[in-house]
């Protein structure tokens, strides 16, 4: 033990070996003589902000809601907010949001942000579970955010990734192209359309892709659309289609999953008006199809999703770091998956979700959502440091690297997001 002023160091050597010590991770603990610790929370911020992507639209004529997608010449200002988490010693965690941006989910964040000022910033595990039970009555969207951000200060305090932290199994993620929804404005306006945007998606070096189709669901058109693009790149594509729920009936979701059986497609996804959420028709969906289902998108957390595996609702579990309580609660359903000799797919794109990919050894693709042509995805331009989520983010294979540096192993651009700051609220 080491002494400096009012403060010991503990350190903590793990992995021993019978000849030396392999110091393989160093856990430092900072304690207060007085017996107050220095990893005390003592500032959270919420910034909230806004940007404009340009060449998109709201598809189904809302004002406020409503899915995007292609639209020439139009912008679209989309919602995203910021968290900031800072203990005693300035040691500070970050996180902007991706996919869980909008104000819903920030409302939830600033419902729970100053009960964080209760806690030391490495109790994360302790957070989820007290968090878990303070949004018991919402839908957990505005946990997330949180979560990563604390485990950001983790990875900062440490002075490693966050991957390192969880226990890397890669350092590359094969990729896949996830569409905006199909359109009627020139961009994803028909099958041919579809099949043509696929055949660029696999010159660039993507072996693998998903069609979000039209918001009309008519089954007819669905089903012509997984013919089409399979019977062009098929055979040198996996494909996956996600109605998004946009199907009216369970005969429909019955008419356009055999088109997926006779394509070969290799996931079929939120079928239809369910809400992708009743494991008993999803059940009677895997009994009568042959294209592997992959549900719970659309329910949070690991024991709803336990729930939903043991009655026979999917193959696939979806996981999100951000809808999914943090990078805590994603990591548990990573084991919970495998604990059942099945496969998790990390539902989006985000330096969060390649983290947690990088641990999850039964994962397959990581999702660059969403992409079409002439148009850019929905994230902020807020990284100084080159990482991007946009349809060029990858190598010539197809795959996407996992952030190296510490914490989440990006740098963002503070200035970009104080100048388009629409409310800050500070707990301290």
């Amino acid at each position: 033990m080491k002494y400096s002023n009012n403060y010991f160091k503990i350190i903590i050597f793990n992995n021993f070996t019978s000849s030396y010590i392999n110091i393989s991770f160093l856990n430092f603990v900072y304690v207060n003589l007085n017996g107050k610790q220095m990893n005390q929370i003592k500032r959270v911020e919420i910034h909230e902000f806004t940007h404009l992507a340009k060449n998109l639209g709201l598809l189904t004529n809302a004002n406020t809601i409503g899915a995007v997608g292609y639209s020439k010449g139009q912008s679209i200002k989309l919602d995203k907010f910021a968290v900031v988490i800072e203990t005693k010693d300035g040691c500070r965690g970050e996180y902007v949001t991706h996919w869980g941006g909008n104000q819903v989910a920030c409302a939830q964040a600033k419902m729970l942000a100053p009960k964080l000022l209760e806690y030391n910033a490495e109790e994360r595990e302790k957070i989820y579970d007290d968090f878990k039970r303070e949004l018991r009555q919402f839908d957990h969207m505005g946990h997330g955010p949180l979560d990563i951000a604390l485990w950001d200060w983790a990875g900062k305090k440490l002075n490693c990734s966050i991957a390192v932290l969880l226990g890397s199994y890669r350092k590359y993620l094969k990729a896949y192209a996830s569409t905006y929804h199909g359109d009627r404005n020139g961009g994803l306006d028909s099958k041919e359309a579809f099949a043509d945007f696929a055949e660029q998606c696999f010159e660039m070096g993507y072996k693998a892709f998903k069609i979000h189709g039209w918001h009309e669901g008519d089954a007819k058109e669905e089903a012509e659309n997984v013919l089409h693009v399979a019977k062009k790149v098929g055979d040198k594509m996996t494909l996956m289609l996600d109605p998004a729920c946009q199907l009216k009936t369970f005969a429909d979701a019955l008419y356009v999953g055999k088109a997926c059986d006779e394509a070969n497609f290799f996931w079929l996804e939120d079928q239809y008006r369910d809400s992708g959420v009743s494991a008993f028709s999803h059940k009677r969906l895997r009994e009568i199809l042959k294209t592997p289902i992959l549900q719970t998108e659309h329910i949070r957390g690991l024991e709803t999703k336990c729930d939903f595996l043991i009655a026979g609702g999917t193959d696939f579990l979806r996981s999100d770091p951000e809808y999914d309580m943090g990078i805590t609660g994603a990591i548990k359903i990573s084991h919970l998956a495998e604990s059942f000799g099945i496969d998790v797919e990390i539902h989006a794109c985000g330096p969060a979700h390649r983290h947690v990919m990088a641990a999850t050894r039964n994962t397959n693709f990581y999702e660059v959502a969403l992409v079409g042509p002439d148009c850019p995805n929905t994230m902020a331009p807020v990284y100084t440091c080159g990482y991007s989520d946009m349809i060029d983010c990858i190598n010539n294979n197809g795959f996407v690297p996992v952030p190296d540096g510490i914490g989440l192993g990006v740098k963002y651009d503070w200035d970009f997001i104080k100048t388009n700051t629409t409310n800050v609220t500070v707990f301290e």
